[in-house]
């Protein structure tokens, strides 16, 4: 078959939803005008942990404008059927206004609904509620721990014992919250038993099976709709206990009904990253070639489900390595679950496993990246399989040349601009991006024009214009003649939009779908008699900016509109699908990375500051250079606030998040970042899926908090090992 002409994909363009955004007009979850829609407000436990004795209700209903408060005194029980397609634990969900246990602070007791915000705000403040309030446990070096998931390869205890070159580290990373500029928010609809929800979410199935599940729902009675998402970062990964109160609320008084979480309301509404107790020790000869590891890991969890995220991953395979023992620990807590956040698990890893080799680097007088070469392995040594690509090598040569590498002095404190110590460093990157089941529809309209639908999300990474990409060289149409529709669970089903696995999955769908409509069409053309195309191998045709043609004859063809009128076709139309990656696995899939970063850091204050961040990837076939680069500077930012801002804290008399507010939560802003680049491998990977490309939102943030750290150790000589660096460690 003659290769498709590829017009789109690899051209940097603009957003094609950009102006329907910056005029206003894309609609979020809480936008949309449903008719006769009442508004709710979440009434939250003011305890850490015990149990309910009473709640009155008196003052809040004698409100004007007080519909109804439900709480678990008068809400009906619930289904709650198991649903293995759910991303939620069977049987372990936090059942809202079930029973009268209180399992973190801020939990929803109670629901006020009223017609206007205001009096359902105002409602909700006067709702009392008593408890019998018990300790709760929400410090993670306190609490017990549950039962190890262990991995090993080798004796990492003799092998760390006989090693020349030893190190034992502790870290400790603090909790994050995504914060994105939307707030979760729900408007949740009954048509008799059909159910309709507009909802804040990265995975429009994954709502729409969790909510069939708690009502005891077919699925053909629930329908979840959401067209756009004001930044996610995975905090939209799950259906939140927010959604079923909505969804409730609005069967219980017969009206449509809005939720929007406070911002507050977000901090124990809608999960975090994790916090983490890691212990590395590691060994090594004395030329760097690393010889064991042993990382004991402790996570913290909620006491009602238990969340799990991959940090294991990357201390099995980023470095070679022959004996390697791994203990990953639980910690339940009275606190609400965890979720992923950009770079799960990974990120969390590679600050210690990066930290801990630019300290080994220094023990050794070795260049850092020169002691990660040392220990490049030619396969995946935990599966024992060949990589896809990795192309790490070259991140580094790459980064190191553009980013200035060899000014760097191996001496701490050797360069100085007035109160300013100056620093580099810098850190690999390594994330497993996912490949899941993903199905999609295609139809070409008589007019020339197509549509492609597929359920899933666009939380910003620029979904709609990265698949219309594809679409339009796969039909062999324009962008402007591609409309591509998401965000609807009537839509054929998607995987969840995260994990760096929208494109390498949806993407694959949308291109089997497409795919499928354009050999519809050639086979209609060689076929027909009337057809300047009759007769001729349909491989040899190709198709584009709408119309047919021999390959290396553009002059011998005719449009799609010419064929499908005089045909008689109103439409041709195919569903792609993509089936998820081989079983059993042939090859190691992972996207990598090189960051390098300078600070200065304030030799009087302690203040750091970030100067200049690079970024090198092996991230697979670019479909989209623009919306890659704001990828690319949207994960630096990222990880400039896990490294030196992003901190929750917790008053671990009560449970009670103090800093739940962006005023006293401190995220990375514009003067925050002054220079950040990025530079991506040319190449495809080819052994991942059929568009060669690898996922690049997850691996931007791996790596970044490690990088400056090592900076920050370059310019002042202090090695820290708690996140986020502050100024007190540094004085």
């Amino acid at each position: 078959m003659s290769p498709q002409p590829q017009a789109a994909v690899g051209a940097p363009l603009s957003r094609v939803d950009g102006r329907l955004k910056v005029t206003g007009k894309a609609q979020y979850a809480a936008e949309f005008d449903v008719d006769g829609a009442v508004h709710a407000v979440i009434v939250d436990a003011s305890i850490g942990r015990g149990r309910i004795t009473g709640i009155d209700t008196g003052a809040a209903e004698a409100q004007p404008g007080v519909l109804r408060v439900i709480h678990h005194g008068n809400a009906p029980k619930l289904p709650y059927r198991d649903n293995s397609g759910s991303n939620n634990p069977p049987g372990r969900r936090l059942r809202v206004f079930q029973d009268d246990r209180v399992r973190f602070h801020g939990q929803p007791v109670a629901v006020v609904v009223a017609t206007t915000l205001e009096a359902a705000q105002h409602g909700a403040s006067l709702v009392k509620a008593e408890y019998d309030a018990e300790q709760p446990s929400t410090d993670l070096h306190e609490a017990e721990r549950d039962k190890p998931t262990n991995y090993a390869r080798g004796d990492a205890d003799a092998g760390l014992r006989d090693a020349p070159v030893r190190l034992d580290l502790t870290y400790q990373l603090a909790r994050n919250h995504h914060n994105p500029m939307e707030p979760h928010a729900t408007i949740a609809r009954w048509d008799g038993n059909k159910l309709t929800v507009w909802d804040k979410t990265q995975w429009v199935m994954g709502t729409h099976d969790e909510l069939a599940a708690v009502f005891d729902l077919p699925a053909e009675s629930v329908r979840v709709i959401n067209p756009f998402v004001g930044g996610g970062f995975g905090s939209g990964l799950r259906c939140w206990p927010h959604s079923v109160v909505a969804a409730l609320a609005a069967r219980e008084t017969k009206r449509p009904v809005k939720l929007v979480l406070s911002r507050k309301q977000m901090y124990f509404g809608a999960g975090f990253r994790p916090s983490y107790e890691y212990r590395l020790r590691l060994g090594s000869d004395r030329r760097g070639r690393l010889t064991a590891a042993i990382h004991d890991i402790d996570a913290e969890t909620s006491s009602y489900e238990t969340f799990t995220e991959a940090v294991m991953g990357a201390g099995q395979m980023l470095y070679s390595m022959p004996n390697v023992s791994q203990a990953y620990r639980t910690v339940p807590l009275d606190v609400n679950t965890p979720i992923w956040m950009r770079g799960p698990g990974f990120a969390s890893a590679s600050f210690v496993i990066e930290s801990a080799m630019d300290e080994l680097a220094h023990k050794l007088g070795v260049d850092p990246i020169e002691l990660r070469r040392r220990n490049e392995p030619n396969e995946d040594e935990s599966s024992n399989l060949p990589f896809s690509t990795r192309r790490l090598r070259e991140c580094y040569t790459l980064g190191a040349r553009e980013f200035g590498w060899q000014r760097r002095s191996a001496r701490p404190r050797s360069r100085r601009e007035g109160d300013w110590l100056i620093g580099l460093g810098m850190a690999a990157g390594v994330y497993d991006p996912g490949r899941y089941p993903a199905q999609a529809r295609a139809r070409l309209d008589a007019d020339g024009t197509a549509v492609v639908e597929a359920a899933t999300s666009d939380m910003g990474p620029g979904t709609y214009t990265s698949q219309t990409q594809v679409a339009a060289d796969a039909l062999g149409l324009t962008m402007r003649t591609v409309t591509f529709r998401l965000g609807d669970s009537l839509y054929p089903p998607t995987s969840p939009h995260g994990g760096s696995a929208t494109m390498a999955s949806v993407g694959t769908a949308v291109h089997d779908a497409c795919n499928q409509v354009r050999q519809q069409a050639i086979k209609l053309a060689v076929e027909d008699r009337e057809s300047p195309l009759y007769g001729v191998k349909a491989d040899d045709v190709v198709v584009r900016g709408g119309r047919l043609h021999v390959q290396g004859n553009p002059t011998r063809g005719e449009t799609y509109r010419t064929l499908l009128a005089r045909n008689n076709r109103t439409h041709l139309e195919a569903g792609g699908s993509y089936t998820g990656p081989p079983s059993p696995e042939r090859h190691s899939y992972h996207a990598y990375n090189a960051t390098f970063a300078e600070v200065a850091v304030d030799a009087t204050l302690g203040l750091v500051r970030v100067r200049r961040m690079l970024g090198v990837y092996d991230a697979g076939r670019i479909i989209s250079p623009k919306l890659a680069d704001s990828q690319a500077i949207g994960g630096i930012v990222g990880g400039i606030g896990t490294a030196l801002l992003e901190h929750t804290a917790t008053d671990h008399r009560d449970g009670r998040i103090v800093n739940a507010n962006l005023a006293d939560y401190l995220v990375p802003v514009n003067a925050d970042v002054p220079d950040v680049r990025a530079i991506y491998l040319d190449g495809e990977d080819n052994d991942g899926n059929a568009l060669g490309v690898k996922g690049l939102g997850e691996v931007v943030q791996v790596g970044v908090a490690a990088a400056i750290g090592n900076a920050v150790f370059n310019a002042t000589g202090r090695r820290i090992r708690e996140l986020p660096i502050t100024a007190e460690a540094l004085l």
